[in-house]
């Protein structure tokens, strides 16, 4: 997985009844786009994030 600033990420909930969670990439912190990354989440929370199976990346939506 690689990423820019500025990307989208989407974590789908892992368990019944826990919702996807969205964020925007602030850093990346891995060689040549790869991760970790810094994401702010919608919530204005900021973590550390390493994407599995269960995350999405892309472009910010226009």
């Amino acid at each position: 997985m690689r990423a820019t600033v500025g990307d989208q990420i989407l974590v789908h909930g892992r368990t019944v009844g826990s919702g996807e969670r969205h964020g925007e990439i602030v850093e990346v912190r891995g060689e040549e786009g790869r991760p970790p990354y810094l994401v702010r989440f919608a919530d204005g929370h900021e973590g550390l994030v390493f994407p599995g199976s269960d995350c999405e990346v892309g472009a910010p939506e226009k």
